[in-house]
């Protein structure tokens, strides 16, 4: 019942232990086996979180100010964009960028302080202070205050909403793994070619490829489209939006409350949706198929398309020369290093015969297909799970406790 619930300051039903960094002077201190969390490895929204860090030693994490976390404990980002919270999937040492929680017991488990931090995220976000960064510190959760159920109704409250994100995980583990056979499959047909080892050979530009292909320029098999500066199409009073994609959307795969928006009568050629490829040039430079809805597309980012080849070809194509472009744009930095659209064309792309074509096309098209819409059901998961997280949490929708 809703009058058992009783207020409480966040600091009262939690532990807070602050992170730190191993001396990184000491290349032995890297050589280890204990996983190493920074704020960017949670920053997908996902609920549970690895680590993709160096790993320290015992000796790493006993001669500095690192702490241990253990399963299922969390973390929360404490600079830059505070307030961001996951639950850890296996023990992690962790730096100051971020703090670490426990729940006590007694009082609040670790799975429900998951979900009513995610749902105080904008009052966290509210008590920042700092010129430079925005920086919340422990005084923060003295001065934060929740409304916190009994044990049994946390766990229901838990159960719901966890049965949400379970699907939500399930579905990103499985496109993971069609993105790695994918890959995989790619890396076969046209690194090694293991499949067409029988037939004949010829020379090219790229050395000995199966006879009947062609070298062709990445930028000749697919078209890029630079987006607009957004900022020249802002809506006008009464007339339609759409969201802005730019790096940060990109990143995060869906636009947010923080997106800046644009006029829905823009150019067609510049509106993206549901299963485009999309590929930013500039700044962080990655090649994503895009799940989050109708939107407009920035500058700095390309729509990548083609009426000739299918989208796989073009997104693997693009995908495999991302660490080329990246060493590129590295190399050019200034203040944001960037790709020119020769680039596109000095990237090479092996073209095999259309027969050989069209039989991959129907073993990849499904992953493609599969990947977009496990990720657009995701979208409406998040959605749902979004709306009914702060009724739960606030006791607006009560839930049976056996």
């Amino acid at each position: 019942m809703r009058s058992e619930w009783r207020e409480v300051r966040l600091s009262e039903i939690m532990d807070i232990i602050g992170g730190g960094t191993p001396n990184t002077k000491v290349k032995e201190y890297w050589d280890g086996d204990i996983p190493w969390i920074s704020v960017k490895d949670f920053s997908n929204n996902r609920r549970f979180v690895s680590s993709t860090e160096r790993s320290i030693t015992q000796l790493g994490l006993h001669n500095s100010s690192t702490k241990m976390l253990e399963q299922g404990d969390l973390i929360i980002s404490a600079r830059g964009t505070v307030g961001q919270v996951a639950q850890l999937s296996s023990e992690m040492a962790f730096n100051q960028t971020s703090y670490g929680l426990k729940a006590k017991p007694n009082m609040i488990t670790n799975n429900f302080l998951y979900y009513l931090l995610r749902n105080m995220r904008d009052e966290i976000r509210g008590s920042t202070h700092g010129t430079v960064f925005d920086t919340i510190t422990r005084r923060t959760f003295d001065t934060l205050c929740a409304k916190l159920p009994p044990l049994p109704t946390q766990k229901v409250i838990t159960d719901t909403l966890s049965c949400l994100d379970a699907k939500i995980e399930l579905n990103n583990k499985i496109n993971e793994n069609l993105e790695a056979q994918a890959q995989a499959i790619f890396k076969s047909w046209f690194v090694d070619f293991e499949p067409f080892q029988d037939g004949e050979f010829v020379e090219s530009e790229l050395g000995l490829i199966p006879e009947g292909w062609e070298v062709r320029a990445l930028d000749d098999v697919a078209d890029y489209i630079n987006g607009l500066a957004m900022q020249r199409y802002r809506p006008k009073p009464n007339e339609g939006s759409l969201p802005v994609v730019k790096i940060r959307e990109l990143r995060q795969q869906f636009t947010d409350s923080n997106s800046d928006r644009c006029s829905e009568s823009i150019d067609a050629t510049y509106i993206i949706d549901d299963g485009d490829v999309v590929f930013s040039w500039s700044g962080s430079l990655l090649v994503d198929i895009w799940t989050g809805g109708r939107a407009g597309l920035n500058q700095h980012l390309f729509k990548v398309t083609s009426e000739t080849f299918p989208k796989w070809f073009y997104y693997l194509w693009t995908t495999f020369h991302l660490d080329q472009f990246q060493s590129i744009a590295k190399s050019r930095a200034t203040t944001m290093g960037h790709i020119k659209r020769g680039h596109l064309t000095e990237a090479k792309v092996l073209v095999p015969r259309i027969d050989q074509l069209i039989k991959m096309t129907e073993l990849m098209s499904g992953f493609i297909n599969t990947m977009v819409l496990r990720r657009v059901e995701n979208r409406t998961l998040v959605a749902l799970r979004d709306t009914l997280l702060p009724k739960l949490i606030s006791g607006e929708i009560e839930v049976p406790v056996d």
